[in-house]
């Protein structure tokens, strides 16, 4: 194991010639779209499950150290980055505690994957639609929950309300779409899973972020400078994260069922109707791939908000602190 040595001491500054990066911030520049993307296809690969637990705790060691003004004399940037990005894989970056394997967003493209396919592949009975839609919901709920904002602890009667008022909220959706579906053309029943899971989402994600929206989410200043917690950044940050969720799923959940629709015209597939699954699973999981990180990055990961729209008391705190700013910043969460 490499020494450790304080940045700046003459032992760092002999080793390193070279400036050292940020690691509070994104490698890329999050000013910009391109930037933000290259960020989230970082972040969402999923590569990243197969680290170890012995990888993962490292990465956050050498992060910690980093942070502290500490670092391995012989460590490169590039090996710090990748420790950046491993940390970020794993742990929640406001608690700082380690996140379930499935809520992770490395765990998207093939978690939804699967349950996407599925979802589309067996939407014509009530059963099936129930099944999925609650696995899918589920699902969700452990990613929303997971990828919250804010570092406030929830209580176990809130998350288990949440989820309950929520999956209920989503399989009753898709179940009404359902049967309004049995009288459209086939092909429009094939878009009844998307619709449901785009109502699904404007209920799932603010009922398990509600505790955000009632008591409000950190907010920074342009130094990093906690200000209070604000309701209306709260606010922000859900529906940051609905629009982005619901854009996310459009590509793999609108353009199979349109190739799925051709083919199954065709004999050969009339033949072999088992083949169905594996190509609409396959078709979902090449869209969310790409899908995920772009969609990810249609809003910046630290968003801002005008300090017009805050309440009076974080209004009073910028006041108090003699600082004029115009906006302040919070994490919005995933």
């Amino acid at each position: 194991m490499a020494a450790e040595v304080a940045i700046g001491s003459p032992v760092e500054s002999a080793v390193q010639s070279i400036d050292r990066p940020n690691l509070n911030e994104p490698k890329w520049d999050q000013t910009s779209y391109g930037g933000r993307a290259k960020h989230f296809f970082a972040v969402t690969n999923p590569l990243n499950l197969l680290l170890t637990g012995s990888q993962l705790n490292e990465a956050k060691r050498l992060v910690t150290l980093y942070k502290e003004g500490k670092v391995p004399a012989n460590v490169t940037n590039e090996e710090l980055w990748q420790a950046k990005y491993r940390y970020d894989s794993a742990f929640h970056p406001d608690t700082g505690d380690k996140m379930i394997l499935i809520g992770r967003m490395s765990a998207q493209v093939p978690m939804n994957m699967s349950i996407t396919g599925c979802m589309m592949t067996w939407y014509q009975t009530a059963p099936a639609v129930l099944l999925w839609q609650w696995i899918n919901q589920s699902f969700n709920a452990v990613v929303n929950f997971t990828n919250r904002s804010g570092d406030a602890p929830l209580p176990t009667s809130l998350i288990a309300k949440s989820y309950v008022l929520a999956t209920s909220g989503a399989v009753i959706t898709a179940m009404g779409l359902n049967h309004l579906a049995h009288h459209a053309p086939p092909l429009v029943g094939r878009f009844v899973p998307f619709a449901a899971v785009a109502a699904a989402n404007c209920i799932n994600i603010p009922m398990m972020r509600q505790r955000e929206l009632t008591s409000g989410i950190p907010v920074f200043d342009a130094d990093n400078n906690r200000l209070g917690d604000s309701k209306a950044a709260a606010k922000s940050a859900i529906t940051q994260v609905a629009v982005s969720r619901i854009i996310m799923a459009m590509p793999g959940m609108i353009i199979p069922p349109i190739v799925m629709n051709k083919l199954e015209q065709q004999g050969y597939w009339k033949r072999h109707p088992r083949l169905a699954a594996p190509i609409q699973i396959g078709l979902v999981g090449f869209m969310l791939i790409f899908a995920t990180p772009l969609c990810c990055a249609l809003f910046p990961q630290k968003s801002s908000i005008s300090t017009s729209k805050l309440e009076p008391e974080i209004k009073a705190v910028i006041e108090a602190r003699g600082k004029s700013m115009d906006k302040v910043y919070f994490n919005k969460g995933l």
